[in-house]
Parts: structure tokens; sequence; C-alpha cells
């Protein structure tokens, strides 16, 4: 196990940083060794929870910290030319202004000459590297869009969400086609920053808004060896010139040796950046996103219902919430259905790996009871429910889930 490993600099980065459902259903219920990296990740979810982030209202600060943006802004003034960053004047009234002063202020525990420094160093990189114009640019990485790296949905309290997943790089074809040299990693980081960059577009910048992401990174399959120089470069970008833009980072599908990364790692953050932090090992991944977004914004391969496209025609369909317990049969009854009616419906259990059914039961007591789906046992890799139905009579569909040869308590969600 080697410390500069990709996940060793997630943790490494942070060192430097400052701190519906619908009246027609009806859900009816039928009968129904901890270990170190259990605790630890269960103690950083239940930290992740408090976590505040900054609200940007002046009247929140400290008399310190107004000082110390009072002295930014004048130190600021004296430049010869008004800088400029994510189109936002820095030297002006504007309270986008005070938002982004505050997050280099932020990252640099309101230390002024510090954040000064910061903020010149990123106006700088920001000009070489051509960040302002970057998100019109064709870079060719139409592979990885929506595979990679790639910003999709919403939170539940409307933070962009930006997704990173490296493991299809452990088929060494796919490494050597994007990182075989130096000019093609280059190319790689400007497609990396074209992400992010995309997803800064879609923040307020104002006191009270949304002003950062979220990040969730999938670790599974990932070739910490492979992607050693490629992670640290990124990670190192992102830290010198996108200070508090990160509301919180969850890590889905965590290997067994990231518990004990941590461990090593965590005596050296702060409270602050700890309580960002959300953990969850392989299997526990839709549980740990429903938490913080909502199942139709979830990815299906996460255990959501949102297909590649899906957002692309605006915010999706919103769905419901439900939890199947272990040892326990869930029975979702849509009722009020009429003779000529077309239902569709969309369901998905965080996991799987239990039994689903759906049966139409007609109102009129000398119909029988259709099979629309024969019960089937649906394995994790499964993608979500997608089916409709005629109905040729009035009556009710019931969509079931079985749960009850497993202990495992499951989220789930449906949509019609």
């Amino acid at each position: 196990m080697e410390s500069s490993s990709p996940l060793a600099a997630h943790l490494k980065e942070e060192q430097s940083q400052v701190p519906i459902s619908s009246p027609a259903t009806n859900p009816q219920k039928l009968p129904t060794k901890r270990n170190l990296i259990t605790s630890l990740m269960d103690a950083t979810t239940l930290r992740s929870t408090s976590f505040k982030e900054d609200t940007y209202f002046l009247s929140n600060l400290k008399s310190s910290e107004k000082k110390s943006l009072n002295d930014l802004k004048s130190k600021l003034s004296s430049c010869s030319q008004n800088p400029t960053i994510w189109g936002t004047p820095l030297i002006s009234d504007d309270e986008k202004a005070d938002v982004i002063l505050l997050k280099f202020l932020r990252a640099r525990d309101f230390k002024v000459s510090e954040a000064y420094n910061m903020l010149e160093k990123s106006l700088a990189w920001r000009k070489e590297f051509g960040a302002d114009t970057i998100v019109e640019e064709e870079l060719g990485f139409k592979e990885l869009e929506g595979l990679v790296a790639y910003m999709h949905g919403f939170d539940r309290e409307g933070h962009p969400i930006c997704y990173n997943a490296y493991g299809v790089f452990k088929d060494k074809e796919m490494y050597e086609r994007i990182f075989g040299d130096d000019h093609k990693l280059k190319k790689f980081l400007r497609w990396r920053v074209q992400v992010l960059e995309r997803g800064i577009k879609l923040l307020h910048f104002k006191p009270g808004g949304v002003n950062s992401i979220i990040q969730v990174t999938d670790l599974k399959d990932m070739p910490k060896r492979e992607l050693r120089v490629a992670s640290n470069q990124i990670l190192s970008l992102f830290q010198d010139n996108y200070p508090e833009m990160v509301a919180r980072k969850i890590f889905i599908n965590v290997p067994w040796y990231f518990s004990l990364l941590y461990s090593m790692f965590s005596p050296f953050l702060t409270q602050r950046t700890k309580s960002k932090f959300v953990i969850a090992k392989e299997g526990n991944v839709a549980e740990t996103l429903y938490k913080f977004i909502r199942p139709e914004d979830v990815p299906i391969q996460y255990g959501g219902l949102s297909r590649p496209g899906d957002l692309q025609n605006g915010p999706a369909k919103p769905a419901s919430e439900f939890t199947v317990k272990g040892g326990e049969k869930v029975n979702i009854q849509i009722e009020g259905i009429e003779a000529g009616a077309t239902i569709t419906w969309d369901m998905v259990v965080g996991g799987w790996d239990l039994e689903y059914s759906a049966e139409f039961i007609p109102n009129a007591e000398d119909s029988y009871t259709l099979a629309v789906e024969k019960p089937r046992k649906v394995s994790p890799s499964d993608e979500p429910i997608h089916n409709s139905f005629l109905a040729k009579e009035a009556g009710k569909l019931v969509l079931s889930v079985d749960n009850t040869v497993s202990r495992k308590r499951k989220v789930a969600a449906y949509r019609l």
C-alpha cells in the first residue's frame, strides 16, 4: 500500500484546506460483527450529516473575518487592472465578488496575505491555462463523457453533482490511449478542468445560494498505481485554484484499505474537512446516495432511476421512496385505474438481490387476477424496472418486492 496513491491524494488534498407519493398508491407491508471499516464508515457518515456550509452572509462573519475581507479588497484595489474570475470583477460591491473572495480567505484561514497570493497565482494560472474559455473547447473525449467524470443532476439542497469513476482505466489499452504520454495527460487534465468549469457555471455565487458542488467518487476497480500521476495533478490543480468549491465528498465502492489510509491521514485533517467526507462500501451505495440525492437523480448504475440523457429535457419526474426491511415483503398498490388506461412505472431497489413481481387485480369480483410480470429474482447488476400495462377493465396494479430471505434493509423508489 502506498501513501502516494490516488486515495491518499484525495485525503492529502484536504490538509491544506481550511476550513411523492401519488394519492392513488398505498404501500402495504406484509409479514415480515461489526469490524474496523464498518465502524469507521458509520462514524464518518455521522460527521458528514452535521456539516454546515458557509452561507456567505456578511452578517454571519466574525469581526476578524469581516476585517480580513475588507483588507483583501483594499489589497486588490491597488491592482492596475480589475481582476475577473468566473465572470465576476473582484473590485466591486457585487455580492458575487464577496462570495469568491471569502472562498479564498477561508482556504487560507482568513490570512489576508496568503489568500491574496493564492488568488494572484490562480488568476495567473487561469490566464495561462485558458480556463475562462475552456468550456467551449472541443477536446475529443466523447468516449469518457458520462463515464469517467461528468456533471449529473443536483442533490436535495440544489448542489450540482460531479461524478468521478476511473475504473475503466484498468483496461491497459484504454489507459494508454488516454494517458500514454505527457501530451495525452495534459489534454486529459484540460478536459477534467472543463468538466469542473461546467459545474461551476451552475453555481449562484451569492449569499444563501448554491455556491459549491458535490463530488461523488467511485473507487471500484480504480487502478491506483497507474493513475497516481494524473490523480495528483488533478487534485493539485483543484486545490490551488478552486477553493471551497466542494460542499461534500462522497466516496462509494471503497476498497478495504481505505480505512487504513483514512486512519493515517485523519489526525492531519481539520474537523471541517472530515465533516465533508461520506464513505460507502460496496453494497451500501444506493442507501448512502439517497441520503443526499433524490432517487430520480441518482444514475442507474448506483441504484437510482436516472438513465443517461434523462435530464437533458429538464428535471426528472419525482419518485416516491420506500424501504424494504430484511425479512419483509412490500406491496405497492396503485389503485383507481380505469378501463382503457395505460399505466407506466419505474422501480428500483438499491442492491436488488430480491424477488420482484407485478399483477393487475380487477375490481369486478368475477374477473381473474393477471400476472403482469411473473415473480423473478433481480440481481444487483440489473437496471431499474421499466414497464407499461394497458388495463382492459377497472382495477388496481400491485408491485411486489420480496426481501424475506435477506436480513438486509434496502432503500427503494418507484414512479408512475
